[in-house]
This record gives structure tokens, sequence and C-alpha cells, in this order.
């Protein structure tokens, strides 16, 4: 491809994701819809889905930013239910869709029905990711919508190989799927073992910001590309080393996560953004060559294929919910109660995207039914982003989910700073006692003790009173005040470099101090 179509779709991709940013609407949705429309405008260029960039070089950084801000001890605490959901329902809906599509469909047989179930069995982990983080959903379904997307690619890209290979008259037995399956699962989580620890190490021990961000560039590359060496699975083998380090990440250097915090989120604002972009895009590809299939008969069958996929999530997930409820004690007992609103929602945020896309060109020309498949593809994942994604908003308010605590939220990260402010008070006292420090004049040591003081207050502070005129708590005018005090610094600063009386290699130093406090303030804010 040449460049300027690459930067325009960049550039027009962040230009709508920065749009949605100001509306109630979620990024993906008018992402997608923005790229059908400049699907039909003449002078775009035909943006095709090639998996083998998608897959190998989309996905792994997708993956990784997902993964890294995600939490190892929610998983591990909802293991259960991710693993029913990434696993089970993946291999259910190949099943379930498959079927249907194969009665639905005359002339579609059951290896190439199964190939198609296969492509749109995944919720999508950037779709889910997106909006679940616009809908601002409890933490529990959350934490199991992402943790089930992170994980099934791997089981929906091993039975698409399985069914595929049956498609192809190669011969793949339920056994040859079985064996698939557990060398790629296991062969990726292996691999992501084995690479998570040197990785960390490594990380560790690098003092330079920039080489530690580059090495934060090549990590889920490196990953995804180790495990696929040994036919393992990328994906797995990407997520168990992401979900390693971001519960390590505490570990690295302050100078390295500033600087990795800014650059992945700006990774994930640019791919997202054209993966939704590029969705849209494919209309006129996937209507090319359907044949027999155009028409009322080809939307016919998309509207069957789109119902399947969402009456089979609803068929696994309702039984997955509460089943195991009935019968297990040990359950119950575990973890939380639940009701009928819960699998209500989970079950209609199933949305699918730029991965069953992504596999669904990657099936080969002299599979039959190709081109149909590719259509069928499409219409499920715009139909899941569109319906769902613009439901999912008032269908949650119609269920009326209860909210976060944030008060509760705010008096446990207050509890929690005035314990860290207690240990560091005490810490303070024994440095300030050995020989070495007690040379530390008075003042100093006050502002030591002030700054902690701050930390401590600022918390507290913003379970306290409103001001009534300005909406501001005292915390609040606080950093209003502190940013409008930097601001005048950093004014004279800047007037002192063009009357040369400090160079810009001076002003740079003493901007970057200044800086470095805002962001402080900045995350103190938005926390």
């Amino acid at each position: 491809m040449e460049v300027l179509p690459l930067v325009a779709l960049v550039a027009a991709s962040a230009a709508v994701a920065g749009v949605a940013r100001r509306t109630r609407v979620p990024a993906p949705l008018l992402l997608v819809a923005a790229g059908l429309l400049a699907s039909y405008v003449p002078g775009v260029p035909a943006y095709v889905l090639d998996p083998y960039i998608i897959l190998p070089l989309l996905l792994p950084p997708l993956l990784h930013t997902a993964a890294v801000d995600s939490s190892y001890l929610d998983l591990r605490a909802n293991v259960r239910p991710v693993a029913l959901l990434s696993v089970g329902y993946v291999l259910f809906a190949t099943l379930a869709v498959g079927y249907v599509a194969y009665l639905a469909v005359p002339g579609l047989s059951l290896p190439v029905a199964l190939v198609l179930g296969a492509v749109v069995a995944p919720p999508d982990a950037v779709a889910a990711t997106a909006i679940a983080r616009k809908l601002g959903l409890p933490n529990r379904m959350t934490t199991i919508l992402q943790g089930e997307s992170l994980v099934n690619d791997a089981t929906a890209i091993t039975a698409f190989k399985v069914a595929l290979a049956a498609a192809l008259g190669v011969g793949a037995s339920w056994a040859d799927g079985v064996v698939e399956f557990l060398v790629a699962s296991v062969g990726g989580v292996g691999v992501g073992l084995l690479l998570m620890v040197p990785i960390h190490q490594l990380r560790k021990r690098l003092r330079e910001p920039l080489l530690q961000n580059t090495l934060s560039l090549l990590i889920p590359f490196v990953a995804y590309a180790a495990a696929e060496r040994v036919h393992a699975s990328g994906v797995l083998a990407v997520v168990v080393v992401a979900l390693y380090l971001g519960h390590r990440n505490w570990q690295v250097d302050f100078a390295t996560r500033l600087q990795e915090e800014a650059v992945w989120k700006m990774i994930a604002f640019v791919l997202e953004s054209v993966v939704f972009a590029l969705i849209g895009l494919q209309l006129p590809v996937v209507l090319k060559g359907l044949g027999e299939y155009e028409g009322m008969a080809a939307a016919w069958y998309a509207s069957v294929v789109f119902l399947a996929v969402v009456v089979a999530r609803y068929l696994w997930v309702f039984p997955a919910t509460f089943v195991p409820r009935w019968v297990s004690e040990r359950i119950r007992m575990r973890e939380p109660d639940t009701d009928w609103r819960a699998p209500v929602i989970v079950g209609w945020a199933g949305m699918r995207g730029v991965v069953s896309l992504a596999i669904a060109f990657s099936v080969p020309m002299s599979v039959p039914h190709r081109n149909l498949i590719l259509f069928l593809t499409f219409t499920t994942v715009i139909g899941t982003l569109v319906v769902q994604g613009l439901t999912l908003p008032p269908l949650i308010r119609m269920l009326k989910l209860p909210p976060r605590d944030l008060q509760a939220e705010t008096l446990a990260e207050a509890q929690a700073q005035s314990e860290a402010s207690r240990a560091a008070e005490e810490r303070l006292a024994e440095l300030l006692e050995e020989p070495e420090n007690s040379t530390l004049p008075p003042p100093l040591a006050d502002r030591l003790r002030t700054v902690l003081e701050r930390r401590r207050n600022a918390v507290w502070e913003r379970l306290g009173e409103i001001n009534p005129e300005t909406g501001e708590s005292a915390d609040d005018v606080y950093r209003r005040l502190a940013r409008e005090m930097i601001e005048a610094e950093r004014e004279v600063f800047v007037s002192l470099r063009d009357l040369r009386r400090i160079d810009d290699e001076m002003l740079r130093g003493l901007l970057r101090r200044l800086d470095l406090e805002e962001a402080a303030a900045y995350r103190e804010e938005t926390a």
C-alpha cells in the first residue's frame, strides 16, 4: 500500500475517534459507520484486510495493552466464568452457528459451515474493552468480558484450523482437533511462562527509559512470534506475558512507567481507531463475487446467521451462569451472588470485531463459498457492533444495575494512603537518625513531611464538603491553584529564554520539572 492512503486512514480514524469522545456514541460504532460511508466515496482506495498483517502485527499490541490494563487477581478470582466463555462458549458457538448455517444455506457443506461458525464465534477484545470502558460496567462484569475476549481468540483460531482442514478434505478427526487445541493452548501458556520472568528481569535492570520503552514495544511481537514458531497459540503467550508484566509493573523505574503509559495509550488509540474504521471499509470487498447468493437471499442468510450468533450466546450464558451455582455449594460460597440481569448484559455484550474478519480473509480461495463466508462474517460483525453496541447502554439503564459505590472506593483509597503515609513517616524518622542523613537542614526535612501530609490529606478531602458556588472540593481548589502557579513559572522561564538570560537546554530542564509536577497533579485529579 502507498504511504499517503495509509496516513490518510490513520488521520481520518483518529479524527473520528476524537469526535466520538465528545459524544455519547461509543467510538467503535462511529468509526464503523464512518468506514461504511467512506467506502462509497469516490477516490477512497480499497483497504483490504490482510490476515498476515492484522493477526501478527495489529493483534499482539492490542492484546498486550488490554491485558496489561487488566487485573491478574480479578481474572484469577473469576477464572471459572472466564473459562466457560472463552473456551466453552466459543466451541459451542462454532457448532451451533455452523449447524444453523448448514441448515439455512443451500449447498453449504457442514465442514464449510463450521468454518463460518469458528470465524464468527469469538467476541472481540478491542470491541469488548472499548464498549465496557465507555459504559462503566460493574467491575466483575467488565473483568469477565475482558478476560473472555483476551483468551477466546486462541480457541477460535484452533477451531477454525480444524474445520478448515475438514473443508479442504485434508481430514481432521475430533481427536485431532482436541490434540491441536491442547498443543496450542498448553504451548501458548508455556511459552508465555518461559518468557515472562526473563523479560521482567530485563525491564528491571534497564535504567534508560528510551531502551525500556523500545523493549516494551517489542514484547508482544516477540511473545507472539515465539509461540507461533512452535505452533502454539501466540495469543495466549502475549496475554500471559502481559498479565505478569502488568501485575509486576510497580517494580519498574518510575520514569519508564510515565513514558510507557503515554506511549501505549497513544498506540492503543491509533490501532483501535484504525481497526474499527477498516471494518467499515470492507463493505465493497465482501460484496464482490457473491454470485448465486446475491440480493434477498444473501440478506436472509445474513439475518439467520446474526440471529444464530445472538441466540447461541444466550443459550450458553444463562446455563453457564446458574447451573454451576445450583450444583456446587463451593461455587456459591466463593463467588458473589448474581441475578438474571448479569447474564442478560453479558449475553448482549458479545460484539464481534476485526479478528473475525481477519480470520475470514485468511480462508483459502480453494474453499467453496469463500465469498459467502466473508459476506456473512462482515454482516455479523456489523450487526453485533451496531445493533448490540447501540442498544447496550439503554439496556443497562433499563435494568438498573447497582452503580459503583464511589464514596466507598474513595474511603478505601484514603485508608490505603493513610497506612502508606504512616509507613513513610516511620521510615523517614529512621533515615533522619542515621549519621549520613543527620546533616539534612530542618526546613528540608519539614518539606518532606509536608509533602507526605499533603498526599495523606488529598484523598480525605475528596470526601469533604463541596463549594456550592464552584462545585469544587478543597482538594480541587488546591490542584487548580497549583496548576496556575506552575503556568506562571512556565511563562517566566520562557520569557527569560527569549531575553537570552537562559539557553534552550536549561529551559527544557526547567520545563521538564514543571511538567512532572503537573503530570502528578493531573493523575491525582483523574484517579
